[in-house]
C-alpha cells in the first residue's frame, strides 16, 4: 500500500510530537474506563448508594463509550480529525473534574455518561492519526509504542487511583487526570496536523440509531443479567429481543443504503474481517485477569489492597517488555508474533487454573507478568495485519469498529466469567456440603479433619467459611478456563489471515 500524504509531508520532529501528543491523550482516556473499578466501596457510602446503584457509574460508562465509538468516522468527516479530538480530549477532561465534585449519586452517573461518551473518540482517533503520520514501513514501530495505552491505560487508573483513594479520599482518583488532560489537550493544539473537514457530511440517522440501541441493549444485557439471574428476568428478555431487531435493521439497511452509517464493505477485506474477531477476542482476554484476581485476592485469600495493586501495576511492566519486544518479532510475518502473544496467555490461563489460597505473592507477580508480555505482542502485529491492506481514507472509519469491537469484547467476557464464577460457587457449596454429616465415616479420621470440628456451632461456622472459599476457588479456576479457551481458539483464527504479500518475481 502506498504511504498516506501526510508520512510525506510532515518533519520527523513533527511526528514524534504527534504520536507523544495521542498517545498522552489516549492513556488518559483509557485510565478513566476502569478507574473507578477501586473506588466503588467509598463512592457507595459517600454518595448514600446501594451495590446495585453504584454499579451504575461504571454500566452508564462502558454504555455511552460503546454508542459514541462507532460516531468517530462521522465526526471526523464532518469536522476533521484535529477539532475532535481536541474536543474530545477537552470535554472528557472536564467530565472527569465534575466526576470528583458530584455530591449525588444522579451528578457522578450523569458526568461519568459523558465523560464516557465524549472521550470515546479519542483512542480511534488518536490511532488512526498516528498511521497516517508515519511510513507504513514504521507502522509496526508506532504501533507498538501507541498501543502501551491499551495496556497501561487500565492499569494505571486502578493502582495510583487506588493509592490516592486511601490517602486523601476517592474525588483525588479523579483529581489527578485533570492536570495531564489539560496538558494533553494543548499537546494536540500545538502539533496535531490541520485537516480539511469534509463539509456538510449527511448522517444516516437509521444506521446510527439501530446500531445505538443494538449497542446499548447488549452493554444492558451484559452489565445487568448477572443480577437480574439472566433469561428468568422480563428486562434481559426484552433487551435481548429488542437488541436483535435493532441488530437487524441495521443490518438490512447498511446493505441496501448508498451512503450508511458504517461501510459494511470494508469486511470483504480478508485481514480486517478476520482482525474485528480477534480484536474482540483480544479485548476478552485483556482485561478479565484485571477485573477477576483483586476480588479472588481480597475476599478469599487474605491479601491487602497495597499488594494487589503491586500486582496489578507488574502487568504493566510485563506490557512495556512485550511492546519492546515487538521491535524484533516485528520483522517477521505478524501471523507469527499474535500466535506467540496468545500462546503465552493461553500458558498463563494455566498457571491461573492450578493456583490455590494459599498462593503466593511471587508467584502472582509472575503471572502478571507473563500477561503483560502477551498482550504487549499482540497488539502491534495485530493492528499493522488488520489496517494493512485497506486504504488511508477508511481507517478513521475503521479503526472506530476496531475499539468497539475490542470495547463490546471486554464487557461480554467479565459478564460471563463472574457468572461463571457465581454458579460454580454456588453448585459445588452445595455439593461439598452434602458430606458434612455426622453418619460420614470418613470425617471420624483425625487426618481428615485436623482441626476442623462438627460438634459445635462455631465449629460448623468456620467449617461453613472455609468450604466457601474452596468452592469459590474452583469457580475462579473455571473462569480462567475460559480465558484460555479464548486464547487458545485465537491462534486457530490467526492462521486463517494472509500473511505478507510474497514480492513479485
Amino acid at each position: 500500500m502506498a504511504d498516506p500524504p501526510d508520512a510525506l509531508e510532515l518533519p520527523v520532529l513533527r511526528r514524534v510530537l504527534i504520536l507523544a501528543a495521542a498517545v498522552l491523550g489516549s492513556t488518559l482516556y483509557a485510565t478513566t474506563l476502569l478507574v473507578a473499578s477501586t473506588l466503588l466501596p467509598q463512592m457507595q457510602g459517600s454518595l448514600a448508594a446501594t451495590p446495585d446503584e453504584i454499579a451504575w457509574t461504571t454500566t452508564f460508562n462502558i454504555l455511552a463509550t460503546a454508542i459514541a465509538t462507532p460516531m468517530s468516522g462521522f465526526l471526523a468527516a464532518r469536522f476533521g480529525r484535529r477539532r475532535v479530538m481536541l474536543a474530545s480530549t477537552i470535554g472528557s477532561t472536564l467530565a472527569t473534574w465534575m466526576c470528583g465534585q458530584a455530591e449525588t449519586l444522579e451528578a457522578m452517573v450523569l458526568w461519568r455518561v459523558l465523560q464516557g461518551g465524549l472521550g470515546a473518540p479519542m483512542v480511534p482517533l488518536a490511532n488512526a492519526i498516528v498511521l497516517d503520520s508515519f511510513p507504513r514501513r514504521q507502522a509496526g514501530l508506532v504501533s507498538s509504542i501507541f498501543g502501551m495505552t491499551v495496556v497501561l491505560g487500565p492499569v494505571i487508573g486502578p493502582v495510583f487511583g487506588g493509592m490516592l483513594a486511601e490517602a486523601y479520599g476517592w474525588r483525588w482518583a479523579f483529581y489527578m487526570i485533570v492536570p495531564a488532560g489539560a496538558v494533553a489537550a494543548f499537546a494536540q493544539w500545538l502539533v496535531l496536523p490541520r485537516d480539511r473537514p469534509g463539509g456538510r457530511v449527511p448522517l444516516d440517522w437509521t444506521g446510527f440509531l439501530a446500531l445505538a440501541t443494538c449497542i446499548a441493549c447488549l452493554q444492558l444485557v451484559f452489565s445487568r443479567g448477572q443480577r437480574l439471574d439472566w433469561f428468568e428476568s422480563a428486562e434481559i428478555v426484552i433487551e435481548v429481543l429488542l437488541a436483535l431487531l435493532a441488530f437487524w435493521i441495521f443490518l438490512a439497511h447498511s446493505l441496501t443504503a448508498p451512503r450508511p452509517f458504517l461501510n459494511l464493505r470494508l469486511l470483504l477485506d480478508r485481514n480486517y474481517a478476520l482482525g474485528l474477531v480477534l480484536v474482540t477476542i483480544y479485548g476478552m482476554v485483556n482485561f478479565t485477569p484485571i477485573v477477576l484476581l483483586p476480588g479472588l485476592l481480597q475476599s478469599h485469600a487474605g491479601y491487602p489492597d497495597s499488594i494487589i495493586g503491586e500486582i496489578v501495576g507488574y502487568r504493566g511492566l510485563g506490557g512495556v517488555v512485550g511492546f519492546g519486544s515487538t521491535l524484533l518479532i516485528g520483522r517477521f510475518d505478524p501471523r507469527i508474533g499474535m500466535s506467540l502473544g496468545f500462546g503465552l496467555l493461553v500458558v498463563s490461563g494455566l498457571w491461573l487454573m492450578s493456583l490455590d489460597l494459599n498462593v503466593g505473592t511471587g508467584v502472582l507477580l509472575a503471572n502478571s507478568v507473563l500477561q503483560g508480555v502477551a498482550v504487549g505482542i499482540i497488539w502491534v502485529p495485530l493492528t499493522v495485519l488488520t489496517f494493512r491492506t485497506l486504504p488511508p481514507g477508511a481507517t478513521a472509519e475503521a479503526m472506530s469498529v476496531f475499539h468497539l469491537l475490542r470495547n463490546l469484547g471486554s464487557s461480554l467476557f467479565i459478564a460471563v466469567s463472574v457468572t461463571e464464577i457465581i454458579r460454580s460457587q454456588a453448585m459445588n457449596y452445595g455439593r461439598m456440603t452434602e458430606l458434612l454429616s455426622p453418619y460420614n465415616e470418613a470425617l471420624s479420621a483425625p487426618q481428615v479433619m485436623g482441626g476442623w470440628t462438627l460438634e459445635t456451632l462455631q465449629g460448623l461456622a468456620r467449617l461453613s467459611r472455609e468450604i466457601d472459599r474452596q468452592a469459590a476457588m474452583i469457580g475462579y479456576a473455571n473462569a480462567f478456563g475460559l480465558y484460555m479457551a479464548a486464547s487458545a481458539a485465537a491462534i486457530g483464527v490467526v492462521l486463517l489471515a494472509r500473511g505478507r504479500p510474497r514480492p513479485a518475481g
